[in-house]
């Protein structure tokens, strides 16, 4: 009872907090959208204030045929709601720009036309720091949304240090994991730092558990302590699982066949089932990360197939999870628990299915369950996987301010800490 009621405690403060993603796919034809930085598909799309950094994007419209695709930026405060600035005011050269680099797919049977972007550039700038949404959409017309993407302009200002340690509750010592940071603010001159720093952070990308307007437990000087007893405290879940489709010749040990006769072809997974009765054992994951790559000598982003893949689990004693919805969680899904990644149970079978239209890649996700009824309810892993103090993750703090003479919430620091290598 005691665990249960300490969970319930740290499952309000994560509710009352978690963000909705901002990242949204309005077309259903647009499929494998990838925005990182330059040349590294693992890495958060942050760019620093008026640097050469730059991001990658990438998107495949499997209708088939060349469209006229633009995109813009949205500037939003720490919430990730739109700031009250005109786009002239973080802009700098052109308020919308054309997607001009796009190539049909060549050598594979799947129809689809690849788009890339590298962004910034050089006629369409952003020019304050802060969180960003990027807008895709059509013929020039912002009203035809194709989707949306967030992405990070950092102007570095504020040092930020931490570590991952076991809850102070003794309940949740072998399944949480807690994260302490400190933040020095020595360059912000912040005159009221409750009022003017912000801090929020992510645990492995994800939206549905992300924690915002963490409150400061001491200001010490210019060093502001986010350490308070029940803040940032995180189920630890287990290491991801994962399905590599880099190549349809050669079956990868989580796949059980694949049907070549038919277009796109169809790739069953090996069923899986909850995790919770075995130990936890490391092995080195992506952190629900997806690569999209392949074995064969051919380009990854348009010489590559599509395929209808299925994903069943089959849950203990071929029963469903009396009201929780289960949920494919990853990249591959967004991050974030929607539709796209909801299995579907099949009373016949006993098994919860899903099947998803992916390109040849390397996939990390997990399953996670959530109250059917309750949207604000949190997300659960202990029941597909058990949660696990020893379990790796990455934790990524990000820390705004707004001065008194600004009108939103400046991103002045972001640091990444990974809960196997900081101990």
């Amino acid at each position: 009872m005691k665990y249960l009621f300490s969970s319930f405690l740290i499952a309000f403060v994560v509710m009352a907090s978690a963000q909705t993603s901002p990242e949204v796919t309005v077309m259903p034809s647009i499929k494998t959208i990838k925005l990182f930085q330059q040349n590294n598909q693992e890495s958060l799309p942050i760019l620093n204030l008026n640097s050469s950094d730059m991001i990658e994007l990438h998107f495949d419209d499997t209708d088939g045929y060349v469209k006229n695709y633009s995109y813009t930026f949205v500037l939003c405060n720490a919430d990730w709601k739109p700031a009250n600035l005109s786009s002239f005011d973080y802009i700098k050269g052109y308020q919308q720009q054309r997607i001009s680099q796009y190539r049909p797919s060549s050598i594979a049977l799947s129809k689809y036309v690849h788009y890339q972007a590298f962004l910034p550039e050089r006629n369409c700038i952003p020019t304050k720091a802060g969180n960003y949404i990027l807008k895709v959409f059509l013929n020039g017309d912002t009203t035809k949304l194709a989707f949306t993407k967030a992405f990070y302009v950092l102007n570095s200002k504020a040092n930020v240090g931490g570590r991952i340690m076991q809850p102070f509750d003794n309940s949740l010592g072998r399944t949480h994991q807690k994260l302490q940071f400190s933040v020095d603010v020595t360059q912000l001159n912040a005159q009221n730092p409750a009022q003017q720093v912000t801090a929020s952070v992510m645990q492995n990308h994800r939206w549905d558990n992300r924690v915002a307007n963490i409150p400061i437990a001491f200001i010490r000087g210019n060093l502001l302590e986010y350490d308070g007893e029940r803040a940032c405290i995180f189920p630890g879940g287990k290491e991801y699982r994962w399905a590599d489709l880099r190549s349809y010749r050669f079956e990868s040990d989580r796949v059980a066949g694949i049907d070549k006769t038919v277009q796109p072809n169809e790739v069953l997974l090996k069923p899986e089932a909850s995790r919770i009765s075995q130990r936890y054992l490391f092995f080195k994951d992506y952190n629900g990360w997806m690569d999209i790559l392949t074995t064969e000598n051919v380009n990854n982003w348009w010489q590559v197939e599509y395929a209808n893949v299925h994903f069943i689990y089959i849950p203990e004693n071929n029963q469903p999870y009396a009201g929780k919805d289960l949920y494919l969680l990853g990249e591959l899904t967004g991050n974030t628990i929607n539709n796209n990644g909801k299995m579907e149970y099949n009373a016949t079978r006993g098994i919860y299915e899903k099947s998803l239209y992916l390109k040849q890649g390397y996939y990390n996700y997990t399953y996670a369950t959530k109250d059917a009824v309750k949207i604000t309810a949190p997300t659960e892993t202990y029941v597909t996987d058990g949660d696990y103090w020893e379990t790796e993750n990455d934790y990524t703090i990000f820390i705004y301010y707004r001065s008194y003479s600004e009108r939103h919430d400046a991103l002045v620091g972001v640091a990444s800490i990974n809960s196997r290598n900081i101990r």
